[in-house]
């Protein structure tokens, strides 16, 4: 039979050991888990850094827009443009006079925005209105680059002739119109009522004849097209 002391004492090593191990597990766990926390970190920053570094513009407020745009325009001076689609091409000359609305437009055409956009609403004989999309690729795209309206531009001497391109107000509450700066409509007939409201900042040069097809299309009860109709693309011309 052991003797008494020794039992104790193999009792007393066995039961050290075991904490020892535990404390060695416990230290493991924890360098893991702390490695794992920097490496997840230094990886959001990289991102980050990523994402600066491709990121040529700010993005866009209401704050900074008019900023901007008042360099962005020194410095793009394109004022034509062609609006690309299934049934044909648009061309548009853009007015320098409304700097700020040409420069966004020429802004938005530069970072793709339009491509694959649609002519959401149509109505014959009147207008065609198109920049926006249910489509989410799209709606990133809008995200990407800012949240913003800008100011209405109406004293320009311009009227809402047959064929010019104006810009409409924002949907949510607006008592000064501001401007949504993603879309556009182009009219099809004189409609003066709308001077004063809507800041037009070009006219169709060529391809009005496509803008009178597409308003010609079949529509549901809130204008949009039954069969979607899509920008293709915007592309610069000069």
């Amino acid at each position: 039979m052991m003797p008494l002391k020794l039992l104790r004492f193999i009792i007393l090593l066995v039961f050290l050991t075991n904490c020892e191990d535990k404390k060695s597990s416990l230290k493991n766990t924890e360098k893991v888990v702390d490695s794992t926390t920097v490496e997840e970190q230094e990886a959001v920053v990289q991102d980050t850094m990523s994402d600066v570094q491709q990121r040529k513009h700010p993005l866009l407020n209401d704050k900074n827009a008019m900023e901007f745009f008042l360099q962005y325009e020194k410095e793009n001076k394109e004022n034509k443009v062609r609006l690309v689609t299934k049934y044909g091409n648009i061309d548009i000359l853009l007015f320098d006079e409304t700097k700020f609305h040409r420069a966004n437009f020429i802004f938005l055409a530069k970072q793709h925005y339009f491509d694959s956009t649609q002519f959401y609403r149509v109505i014959k004989d009147y207008i065609i209105q198109g920049g926006s999309t249910d489509n989410r690729e799209v709606m990133g795209k809008r995200n990407d680059i800012g949240k913003y309206l800008l100011p209405t531009d109406t004293k320009r001497g311009f009227h809402h002739d047959r064929g010019v391109i104006s810009m409409p107000s924002s949907d949510i509450d607006n008592p000064y119109k501001l401007a949504s700066p993603y879309e556009f409509f182009i009219t099809l007939r004189d409609v003066y009522q709308l001077d004063g409201d809507y800041t037009i900042f070009g006219r169709v040069i060529d391809g009005i004849d496509v803008a009178d097809k597409i308003a010609s299309v079949k529509t549901d009860d809130a204008d949009w097209p039954l069969r979607n109709i899509y920008i293709e693309r915007v592309e610069i011309l000069d």
